[in-house]
């Protein structure tokens, strides 16, 4: 990447015979013709032209230049580095076996006319591990958990927090196994409880268990808006997910978590309630 040019002098052709001619009226005031059939103008135009290209190249200083004008100055280039992107692997149907990626798998942007492929690859191997939903519980005081996994098998449905919701409460959904570095479609059937909250910023958090506290989820698309609708919630788990016990029930734990809300973002006032 080009350092940007500045400008190291702006002044044109126009600027520098203006200049002269306001000069030549100072120091030499005989002089009063100033048209251009006047010879003396015509030499100030033939050097203002020869000025204004050494200007233009002065403008054009070679990268290698401002370079060594930075080292100077005790600026040093960071040197060449590879570039790091964050890469989704996405599979085309469900697997009944664990999907390796060996490090060095390479991936690519898309090729256009104008713009090449440019190619990365895994630092590492992956492994895309199935999983399915094995404990589905409530978590309100912060300690216990409320297991909700038949209520969800029979379809009776459950409130996923306290009444009324308040900060802390969980929505606490175990996976046989943790699930490192992957993605996750968690697909929910809610009736509409929670009311008041913003559908695009609801104050909830997604989060894993990472052995030593609660990880952030990265949230990739919630189509439920907050639990209030029927809805997909894909969420990227963090790699340091494992499985823990909770209340005597070992689990890949992932919760959602009622945060306290920003300024005038409104609050869950009722709790959603999931159905399946």
């Amino acid at each position: 990447m080009a350092l940007p040019a500045p400008n190291l002098d702006d002044r044109r052709f126009q600027d520098l015979v203006d200049d002269a001619k306001r000069l030549v009226q100072r120091r030499c005031p005989e002089w009063t013709d100033h048209n251009v059939s006047d010879p003396g103008v015509t030499l100030i135009e033939t050097f203002a032209w020869m000025t204004d290209q050494l200007l233009y190249r002065l403008n054009r200083v070679p990268d290698r230049h401002y370079v060594k004008f930075l080292e100077l100055l005790g600026v040093q280039l960071f040197p060449p580095t590879a570039a790091r992107a964050a890469v989704t692997f996405w599979l085309s149907a469900p697997q009944d076996e664990a999907v390796r990626i060996p490090a060095g798998t390479q991936v690519a942007t898309v090729r256009t006319e104008s713009d090449e492929a440019i190619v990365f690859s895994n630092v590492a191997d992956l492994s895309i591990i199935p999983s399915s939903l094995a404990i589905a519980a409530s978590m309100t005081d912060g300690q216990h958990l409320t297991d909700q996994s038949e209520a969800l098998n029979r379809h009776r449905g459950f409130l996923c927090f306290d009444t009324p919701p308040k900060p802390g409460d969980a929505l606490m959904l175990g996976l046989p196994e943790a699930v490192p570095s992957c993605a996750i479609t968690l697909r929910f059937e809610s009736s509409i409880e929670g009311v008041g909250v913003n559908p695009d910023h609801p104050p909830l958090a997604w989060e894993a268990w990472d052995g030593d506290s609660w990880a952030a989820c990265e949230v990739d698309r919630d189509g439920t808006g907050g639990l209030n609708r029927n809805g997909d919630i894909v969420l990227h788990v963090p790699r340091t997910h494992t499985a823990n016990v909770i209340d005597r029930r070992r689990a890949g734990w992932i919760r959602a978590r009622i945060t306290e809300t920003e300024p005038e973002q409104p609050a869950y006032s009722a709790s959603p309630s999931v159905m399946r």
